[in-house]
């Protein structure tokens, strides 16, 4: 499955005092990617959450290549890069749209836990359809 770019904005609040976006912003953009590309891979986290299902993060990293400005426009290419039916990873490139430009690179990996209790999900066998949707999504 193909994954559209995530597009956004920067914002004039999340720049620094040297009009440019604030590091701890990415991580930000990297979840709303991250946010939209599940639901475009049939996977929204409000219904993962409505069926008892967490994904916390387990980690994250960001490389700054090129600053990021207010009012540039950015495109976020979000990519599956494994799976083991109990954690994911993901990775993330931010391109100016300006310039086509990459200005950031990042990775973040995160689990499956029940809500209720904090112990792994393991996907495959307790919610098979939704093991298969990531399965599909992973390039």
């Amino acid at each position: 499955m193909k994954i559209k770019p995530y597009e956004r904005n920067a914002k004039y609040y999340e720049t620094d005092q040297m009009g440019i976006i604030h590091h701890s912003n990415y991580i930000r953009w990297f979840e709303e990617a991250r946010v939209d590309a599940m639901e475009q891979a049939g996977i929204p986290y409000d219904k993962m959450e409505e069926m008892g299902i967490m994904s916390p993060v387990l980690g994250v990293e960001c490389k700054y290549i090129h600053s990021v400005h207010f009012n540039e426009n950015v495109k976020i290419e979000v990519r599956f890069l494994s799976f083991t039916g109990v954690k994911m990873e993901i990775e993330y490139k931010v391109y100016s749209m300006a310039t086509g430009e990459l200005t950031t690179t990042g990775l973040s990996r995160h689990g499956f836990v029940h809500s209720d209790t904090g112990r792994p999900v393991r996907m495959k066998k307790e919610y098979p359809d939704l093991y298969a949707k990531i399965m599909d999504a992973l390039e």
